[in-house]
């Protein structure tokens, strides 16, 4: 499914570094390093009326990948919350909102892989768009297995939320060529991690099982998923799980703050079945209660 741009986002003010810039004026440096190197971290935000959907984890873990990544100048949650509020009273939005909030390591003084070139501290983008949910949840997804691996922890940590995408823009690019929705990808021992941009749960006898995360992003949407569960009598287990597991569950669907639930209803041709009742009941859980996780900016 291909996003369409929302007219609303033609005039949108992007808080930059330190202050807000109208959308044709938001602009980096050639010699920051997310230009450089892909040297940046950066978490997605789902916005309601009653606040911003696990906020404070969100920027735990914006700051916990920054400090792996040795950033020097990391912003104070209090800054980057000002920002984010800042942002969102410029354009007057308060729901129906996604926000892309990136942290680079900042400018260079020349180009180069170095990060002791970074002289002039990190750069906080808020990126504040009106977004609907990125699929239709009430038809679900169909995806492909990628022959691009997701990185192990040996490669590249996961649990880094770094701007180095391309393993996952790769996926996407041949679910494209395959006309489906997105790249389901396998971790280097062959077990399914998640999608190229979500993670995964399948149902099977009632039980609820999702991929341990050794390849896979320890999503935030999927912790939440299973806090729910485990606080409405429903059973989850993490475990290393199969292409074929998937393809014979009795129902599958990912979790991610840009789409949150949403039915898988094929994988490599094979059709899924989507009226399975433990994910119904999980997917109507998870409508019910995602807003009681919002917490306020202030």
């Amino acid at each position: 499914m291909l996003q369409r741009f929302d007219e609303r986002n033609r005039s949108i003010k992007v808080f930059i570094k330190d202050r807000l810039f109208s959308r044709e004026d938001a602009k980096i440096s050639v010699f920051d390093s997310a230009v450089q190197g892909g040297d940046a971290v950066w978490e997605g935000l789902r916005v309601y009326p009653e606040g911003v959907v696990c906020l404070e984890k969100h920027l735990n873990r914006l700051k916990e990948s920054a400090h792996t990544l040795a950033f020097d100048d990391i912003p104070s949650k209090k800054f980057i919350k000002n920002a984010i509020r800042e942002t969102l009273e410029a354009n007057g939005m308060d729901d129906d909102v996604h926000i892309r909030l990136t942290l680079t390591r900042g400018e260079k003084i020349t180009s180069g892989m170095d990060p002791r070139l970074n002289q002039s501290g990190s750069c906080l983008i808020v990126l504040a768009e009106w977004k609907p949910l990125v699929y239709d949840n009430s038809s679900g997804i169909k995806v492909i297995s990628s022959s691009q691996r997701r990185n192990g922890p040996q490669f590249l940590d996961s649990k880094i939320h770094h701007n180095n995408l391309l393993n996952n823009i790769l996926a996407k690019i041949q679910a494209n060529i395959a006309g489906k929705d997105a790249g389901l990808m396998l971790d280097e021992r062959g077990f399914v991690a998640e999608l190229n941009g979500s993670n995964l749960f399948l149902v099977k006898d009632g039980i609820l099982y999702t991929p341990f995360a050794h390849a896979c992003l320890p999503g935030i949407t999927r912790s939440t998923v299973i806090e729910i569960c485990t606080s409405n009598g429903i059973t989850v287990q993490e475990a290393d799980l199969s292409l074929s597991q998937f393809i014979n569950a009795d129902g599958v669907f990912a979790t991610g703050t840009m789409g949150e639930l949403t039915p898988v209803i094929e994988i490599d041709g094979r059709k899924l079945n989507r009226e399975d009742e433990t994910m119904k009941k999980v997917l109507k859980l998870f409508k019910n209660k995602i807003r009681g996780f919002c917490e306020s900016l202030t």
